[in-house]
């Protein structure tokens, strides 16, 4: 796997790095849907995306999710670092949006690495300064923009993660990623339908002009 580690990550990390990373690291291939973090576990090794995209959302005490952003190929879920680093339980859930490929590194790495590598360093602050950016995004949607706004830039984010015109979502699903009712996002995908924005089909939402 020294191949796509280096294709993903051989402008970012030098070589002495990325030789350790292959020799302590964990590969993973993770299907589309599998979740590969829970909320409630302790979370021990962070990921490193070689391919594919991760989805991470907010669980809450009521069973309720938010979605808060999306790893993709070159990059960590910084919140899980967090987690690795002071030893608490995760508050996150995440899950495989596309068909991942993977490398998991050992939290006692991650922290040795930081003294030792100036690339590992400026990629962990980075990932967590665009991660917070992400987070508090997602919260300001919430917060002040419209349940129609919000399901365009859903629409419009599921699509180019996926690069295609269709989202493969089931309007439960959406609801819950995006903290609302089954009944109202249905209502708002018709209206969408309506305008032309989107095709409703039977097992899709194809994407015409957002």
């Amino acid at each position: 796997m020294i191949k796509e580690l280096t294709g993903t990550y051989g402008e970012i990390f030098e070589s002495a790095l990325l030789q350790e990373i292959n020799q302590v690291g964990t590969f993973r291939e993770i299907e589309a849907g599998s979740e590969i973090i829970r909320s409630g576990e302790y979370i021990k090794s962070i990921p490193l995306l070689l391919t594919g995209a991760i989805k991470v959302l907010r669980e809450y005490d009521n069973g309720e999710e938010l979605l808060l952003y999306y790893v993709e190929e070159g990059n960590t879920c910084s919140m899980s670092m967090s987690c690795c680093v002071e030893q608490r339980k995760s508050h996150i859930r995440a899950v495989a949006e596309l068909d991942t490929l993977l490398i998991m590194i050992p939290v006692q790495k991650m922290e040795e690495w930081l003294g030792r590598y100036q690339s590992w360093r400026t990629f962990v602050f980075s990932n967590y300064q665009n991660r917070i950016e992400e987070v508090l995004e997602s919260l300001e949607k919430v917060a002040f923009e419209r349940l129609d706004e919000r399901l365009e830039d859903y629409l419009k984010e599921k699509s180019r993660i996926n690069s295609e015109n269709s989202v493969y979502q089931t309007h439960k699903e959406i609801a819950e990623e995006l903290h609302s009712s089954r009944v109202v996002i249905s209502r708002l995908l018709k209206k969408l339908e309506q305008v032309g924005s989107i095709k409703l089909h039977r097992n899709h939402i194809e994407i015409i002009d957002l």
